[in-house]
């Protein structure tokens, strides 16, 4: 069993650590919090800064931060982490069923009953949520965020960064453009261009995302 260290102590990352417990031994969580350090989350200690990993350097590392209101972060830390793909964990919850065909990439999540059915391709740093469905021949970019309950149809695309909130349904072959964001419970019936926040049922277009400049430099 190796030693896994989690950038990030919120929801996700704790979440993250209750998956890799059978896999991985959990050492603590980083994060850049200063209240936090030499506190415990869910029984695991916060041992400091996130700059901390590169004092670590035996430890495999996932990051795990990120929500609706900051879906860019997790590609931000990951990015002034500088870390070679090989130091990062790919961590998958005992019940994760991964079809033939299927690959999952570097510092990705899977969470408990998460269905790949075959053939789907799931890029690096992608945070995949309870008891999502992948079908088959989908491709998730890096960064994608998937919530609890979402349903993607046959060749679906999310395209870098994409989040696709909780319970929504994308139809088979349509695609999420980079860094848009789905809200919770839509029905995707059409393509959806890049950093556009789309809603409803079916959705449509709410507004432009408001991104960090970051992400066009």
């Amino acid at each position: 069993m190796n030693d896994l260290v989690i950038v990030g102590a919120g929801g996700f990352a704790r979440e993250t650590a209750a998956a890799a417990g059978l896999a991985w031994r959990v050492t603590g969580f980083l994060d850049d919090n200063p209240a936090l350090h030499g506190t415990t989350r869910s029984g695991v200690p916060i041992l400091g800064p996130v700059s901390m990993v590169h004092d670590l350097p035996e430890a495999a590392v996932v990051v795990c931060v990120g929500n609706p209101r900051n879906y860019t972060a997790r590609r931000q830390i990951v990015e002034r982490l500088a870390l070679p793909a090989e130091r990062y964990a790919t961590v998958l919850h005992p019940t994760v069923s991964i079809g033939a065909g299927s690959v999952v990439g570097p510092g990705s999540v899977l969470l408990a009953g998460t269905v790949l059915t075959a053939d789907v391709t799931v890029g690096a740093h992608v945070a995949v949520m309870p008891q999502a469905v992948l079908t088959h021949d989908d491709v998730v970019g890096d960064y994608a965020t998937v919530a609890s309950g979402v349903r993607l149809g046959g060749g679906a695309v999310l395209e870098t960064g994409a989040y696709v909130g909780a319970g929504a349904l994308v139809r088979e072959g349509v695609t999420v453009g980079a860094w848009s964001l789905v809200g919770m419970g839509s029905v995707v019936l059409t393509d959806v261009p890049s950093e556009e926040i789309w809603v409803g049922s079916p959705a449509r277009k709410l507004r432009s995302a408001d991104l960090t400049a970051s992400l066009r430099s």
